[in-house]
């Protein structure tokens, strides 16, 4: 099964064979029939993308959900995506925080910055600005860019905690160097 999902990955990227996300697909839908979390993410994305396959977030949320139920913290985080914005399911920014929460929890950081802006517009949970500083700070120093400038934000504008100009200039400028316009 593992193999099975190499495979797709090879055709997915065009890596010693032609590049075909149609080839990739069925690859990834062979591993993840049988329970590979990595293969149903990477089967999601291809659906989610509309790549080798008609676009469908109702699939795409299926295959995520199977991989995150497995405790596979990226597509917890892409499953959390799907719902907040409402793409293959109803939105529900409760279930977001709920999916959120679970990778976030794992060290991703991705997920860690989506809470935070949760935590920070009071979608899904209690509006708490020291909360989504916290998750902000988690994701800003594992070196995600876009929460190092979120936290720069909450600094800047004493949001969470006290003001701190010298502490928003440093998470600017970690950004910057990142590539964060």
């Amino acid at each position: 099964a593992q193999a099975r999902n190499n495979l797709g990955f090879m055709h997915e990227t065009g890596r010693g064979v032609p590049q075909n996300h149609v080839e990739a697909v069925w690859w990834y839908r062979k591993a993840a029939d049988q329970g590979i979390a990595v293969a149903q993410l990477n089967l999601g994305v291809m659906y989610e993308r509309g790549q080798g396959v008609a676009q469908d977030y109702a699939e795409a949320h299926r295959w995520f959900r199977k991989a995150a139920e497995q405790g596979f913290a990226v597509a917890q985080n892409n499953l959390g995506y799907l719902y907040e914005r409402g793409l293959g399911a109803r939105q529900d920014h409760a279930e977001a925080a709920k999916w959120y929460r679970k990778s976030a929890e794992q060290g991703y950081a991705h997920a860690q910055n989506n809470l935070g802006v949760l935590y920070e517009s009071g979608m899904g949970v209690a509006r708490d600005c020291a909360e989504a500083r916290s998750w902000f700070r988690k994701a800003a120093e594992s070196g995600l860019a876009v929460a190092q400038y979120n936290l720069g934000v909450m600094c800047e504008t004493g949001l969470g905690a006290p003001r701190d100009y010298a502490e928003a200039l440093r998470w600017f400028r970690e950004a910057s160097e990142r590539n964060n316009a």
